[in-house]
């Protein structure tokens, strides 16, 4: 639109009154066009250039109702001021139902342009603030699209980050079973073993996080169930086949879920070389929610305190048990009630906000 002189078509069989319009608008700078016919005045919408449309209802051929229905049909169609000289409500009713921005009635002397100027004015205004509405709807639409379109491509690309990190863990635990078979030592052999299942649990994490609906989070159930049976693969003849897990379905962040795959692969290790001395028997993980705390157990029905210290550990496994749950803030026990050998851990399901450091004080 052409904010100075802005371009009228004024649809209406009556020459005269069409030429007072021209004269009277001309006057308060407006672009006057004239169409006799809704059909005539079709056909001048359709070369563009209109600001704003003054329409009459009586017209031969197409009336003012007909022609304002096929004008709004039009994309973009300008603002309509329906201008008639019938005193009928009826009709001003029903072309406002049908989308026309205002209605006048007109007299032959052409005493109503002044108050065509003002409801032309109006019709604008009205028209430009609806524009600057739907303009900013589809940018805000055009926005959410874009953002919509780069977090899925994020989300894509972080899958593929996840897949890609777990299958070279994978091949990593992989090259240590190998070399962990092949080697003739049995104290290297131990290693390998032990080292190959802690990268076997942080490869899960990234194996569940490509399949998972969430990246932000793994369900721990499906992930120990994974990683347990990666310890009954790996593990000599049957010394892991009464391995069991009780487990609730729940959602934790990805680092802490590493941090609880690492401790149940240490204790769970740590049960199989030490409580069955003469075979194999149960060990029994569980985990389950109490409240804003989770629980996590790793039991075994062997030989308890009776346990003969191997003078060839190292200690590294409670010491990444100890790393692990100082990780997860978690307190740890021995159940002195069970039978064999029972670890408690207790820990939020997120770890508590940091506390603000207060600020230094200021000398006065």
């Amino acid at each position: 639109m052409n904010a100075a002189t802005p371009t009228l078509l004024y649809i209406d069989d009556d020459q005269a009154l069409a030429r007072l319009v021209d004269r009277g608008l001309t006057r308060l700078g407006f672009t006057v066009v004239h169409a006799a016919s809704g059909k005539h005045g079709l056909e001048r919408l359709q070369q563009g250039g209109i600001d704003v449309v003054a329409l009459d209802q009586y017209m031969p051929g197409l009336d003012g109702l007909e022609t304002l229905e096929r004008i709004l049909a039009i994309p973009n169609a300008p603002p309509v001021v329906f201008v008639t000289a019938s005193q009928d409500s009826n009709v001003a009713v029903t072309a406002l139902k049908a989308g026309a921005a205002d209605y006048l009635t007109k007299d032959i002397q052409g005493d109503f342009i002044p108050l065509l100027q003002v409801a032309i004015n109006g019709a604008l205004r009205q028209a430009s603030i609806q524009k600057a509405r739907d303009d900013a709807e589809a940018e805000v639409h055009a926005s959410r699209d874009r953002y919509a379109a780069l977090a899925a491509e994020r989300e894509m690309l972080l899958r593929e980050v996840n897949h890609r990190v777990g299958n070279s863990l994978q091949i990593i635990a992989s090259l240590l079973h190998l070399q962990a078979n092949s080697s003739t030592d049995d104290d290297v052999k131990a290693a390998l073993t032990n080292a190959m299942g802690r990268v076997a649990a942080v490869a899960q994490v990234h194996r569940r996080l490509y399949t998972s609906h969430d990246l932000k989070s793994v369900l721990l159930n499906q992930y120990l169930d994974a990683l347990l049976e990666d310890l009954r693969r790996s593990a000599e003849g049957n010394r892991m086949s009464r391995l069991t897990l009780k487990s609730e379905p729940i959602e934790i962040d990805p680092d802490r879920a590493v941090a609880i795959g690492i401790i149940v692969n240490e204790l769970v290790m740590n049960a199989v070389k030490y409580a069955y001395p003469d075979g194999a028997g149960p060990i029994h993980v569980d985990l389950r929610a109490q409240d804003e705390h989770l629980l996590l157990s790793i039991a075994d029905d062997g030989v308890g305190l009776n346990v003969k210290t191997d003078p060839r550990s190292t200690g590294m496994g409670q010491r990444i048990v100890t790393a692990m749950a100082s990780k997860l803030e978690a307190s740890v026990e021995r159940d002195p009630g069970h039978a064999g050998t029972r670890i408690i851990l207790r820990f939020r399901r997120a770890n508590a906000p940091a506390t603000p450091k207060p600020a230094a004080a200021t000398a006065s």
